[in-house]
């Protein structure tokens, strides 16, 4: 409906209620139709305008054949799908179609998501069940590197961010490094045993990552660096290593999620710090707050998490079960 109508409807009704106009006068005194007065007294909005259903005959007598040449496009490899011109080239030569090539294209561009969703809430509409994640506490933990932004020293530079996850409980522990080589690597890991108090008893999931594995084998066989082999033999966990590419991809999916969620939570707007070691102080107490239950209010702010969040550190996070199943650190 157009502004200028909605407009003078309200013009109408004004007239109509302040001044008792009757619809005669009312027609008379905007030049419109009887009818279209009696429309602003019943309603301040126009009625929608009648679009008259335009008869396509012609489109109409192939959209059968292109629906099933874009439904077979469901099962083809992404490379050999239909395209507006093969499709038109099929009627032409197949069909002996009468239909110009504009008119399969608006049809096809339109058409083609439609039968696309479709066949995605139909696919969905036959799941019926699930298997749940059912993690043991300090069982598990998964590893992951994120890139991050940081403003150091007034420059703007690309860091890491190392990100440590127990499955079970979900606490964290997250620190942000100039680089993801080893020496960072096996750094985040201290850290993060002395964060947590211990280290998980089973194993802890790490992608394919270059500190850690220096040749991909056979299946969940690796070739460990020697420096890593060290760092975990002297620990005592075990490393589970995900499957390359995308058959692995939701085997640490926890982390890669926290990963995200944190940078958003405590890394937007763009830290800026003078060091490094600033940063990882200011992650420290994001990673307390978020055991304790933090609101989050403070940002890292002025005020302090407990100033901020006292009255509602209720130890959410950190499971007193997780902490209590998880293996102690080496003497």
């Amino acid at each position: 409906m157009g502004s200028k109508r909605v407009e003078l409807f309200a013009a109408i009704r004004f007239d109509w209620q302040r001044n008792r106009m009757s619809i005669r006068s009312l027609a008379r005194k905007y030049d419109v139709h009887r009818r279209t007065v009696r429309q602003a007294i019943a309603s301040p909005l126009p009625p929608e305008r009648r679009v008259p259903v335009r008869q396509a005959p012609v489109r109409e007598a192939v959209t059968g054949w292109i629906d099933e040449m874009l439904r077979e496009d469901l099962a083809a490899p992404g490379k050999q799908r239909h395209t507006a011109k093969r499709i038109f080239e099929r009627l032409r030569d197949e069909h002996d179609a009468r239909v110009s090539y504009s008119t399969v294209t608006k049809y096809v561009h339109r058409r083609r998501p439609e039968i696309i969703a479709d066949h995605r809430r139909a696919e969905a509409a036959g799941v019926t069940g699930f298997v749940p994640q059912a993690k043991e506490p300090g069982a598990e933990a998964e590893v992951d590197f994120a890139d991050v932004f940081v403003e150091l020293a007034g420059r703007l530079a690309r860091c890491y961010l190392f990100g440590f996850r127990l499955s079970c409980s979900g606490r964290g522990c997250h620190r942000v490094y100039a680089s993801c080589a080893q020496e960072a690597f096996l750094e985040g890991h201290v850290t993060a045993f002395e964060a947590t108090g211990g280290v998980p008893w089973r194993h802890i999931r790490y992608d394919n990552l270059s500190p850690a594995v220096a040749k991909v084998l056979r299946g969940r066989n690796r070739a460990e660096t020697a420096r890593w082999l060290a760092f975990r033999s002297w620990y005592g966990f075990e490393a589970f290593y995900c499957e390359p590419g995308p058959d692995g991809a939701h085997e640490k999916g926890g982390v890669e999620g926290d990963l995200g969620r944190f940078r958003r939570r405590w890394l937007v707007p763009v830290p800026k710090v003078a060091s490094l070691a600033e940063l990882n102080a200011m992650l420290a107490e994001a990673d307390a707050a978020e055991d304790s239950g933090c609101c989050g209010r403070c940002r890292m702010s002025g005020s302090t998490l407990r100033e901020c969040c006292g009255r509602g550190w209720t130890g959410t996070r950190g499971s007193a079960s997780a902490s209590a199943a998880i293996r102690c650190l080496p003497g």
